[in-house]
């Protein structure tokens, strides 16, 4: 039931990394809007909303840019009338990609992850083509409150989640969509840390890397796609192989 591996703690850090870019806050801030826009602007009536926010806080996001998000998204404020869209495809080695999108020109968006996807190795597929190894999940980042790996599957199972991702610092609980909000009010009520909370495409079956120089090509291919400002997330289904792990770190 529960994982660990080197690729786990590299997936951890690298997270870290993207925060500290500061592209987080732009992600965040379009799903504050989205989230207002669909349902509303109170928090107590809308779980996406909620949610945005939880993860706004989370990152020290200043209240001002939460607030000015969520008026966007109630007309309150003139701002950009934004659109999801989910794109699929294919990286080097056959790994499957889906990117999550949200753009103000879907007719700029689409041509640029065309591009991109063949300009490094990959390309643009129909929908539907790698949708089917994917299952929608939610997913709980929390710090380890100084718990071991055992101590954690025991709360996980308290918490009626599913899955356990440890890391030595931040690990992340997968639990089914039904009961994601209230596994993710279990951690917050029980006084854990939670890094962020959200829903993830988690893969069915995955593409292990065992070669050094077709992880790096993954990886720079998956980087590409995270740092473009339509992208909000990234879902794969590759992982690294220990024995290479630390001559990618």
């Amino acid at each position: 039931m529960s994982g660990h591996s080197k690729w786990a703690n590299i997936k951890h850090k690298k997270g870290r990394a993207d925060a500290q870019r500061g592209k987080v806050f732009t992600r965040i801030s379009k799903e504050l809007t989205i989230a207002a826009r669909e349902s509303g602007g109170d928090p107590a009536g809308n779980p996406r909303l909620r949610l945005a926010m939880q993860n706004a806080r989370a990152v020290n996001m200043p209240n001002d840019n939460i607030t000015k998000a969520i008026k966007k998204g109630t007309g309150e404020i003139e701002g950009v009338t934004y659109e999801e869209i989910i794109y699929e495809g294919y990286a080097p080695n056959g790994v499957a990609v889906l990117l999550e999108t949200v753009t103000d020109n879907k007719n700029r968006t689409l041509p640029e992850i065309r591009s991109l996807m063949s300009k490094h190795g990959g390309n643009l597929a129909e929908t539907g083509a790698v949708a089917w190894n994917f299952e929608r999940k939610g997913v709980v980042a929390i710090s380890n409150n100084g718990k071991t790996e055992d101590e954690l599957m025991d709360v996980v199972i308290e918490a009626d989640a599913e899955d356990l991702e440890y890391d030595e610092e931040t690990s992340r609980i997968i639990s089914s969509m039904e009961n994601f909000g209230a596994v993710n009010k279990y951690f917050e009520d029980n006084n854990f840390n939670v890094a962020e909370a959200k829903l993830e495409y988690i893969p069915k079956n995955v593409v292990n890397l065992t070669d050094v120089s077709a992880a790096q090509k993954v990886l720079k291919f998956i980087d590409i796609f995270e740092e473009h400002d339509d992208v909000q997330n990234v879902f794969s289904n590759f992982s690294i192989d220990d024995s290479i792990a630390d001559k990618i770190e």
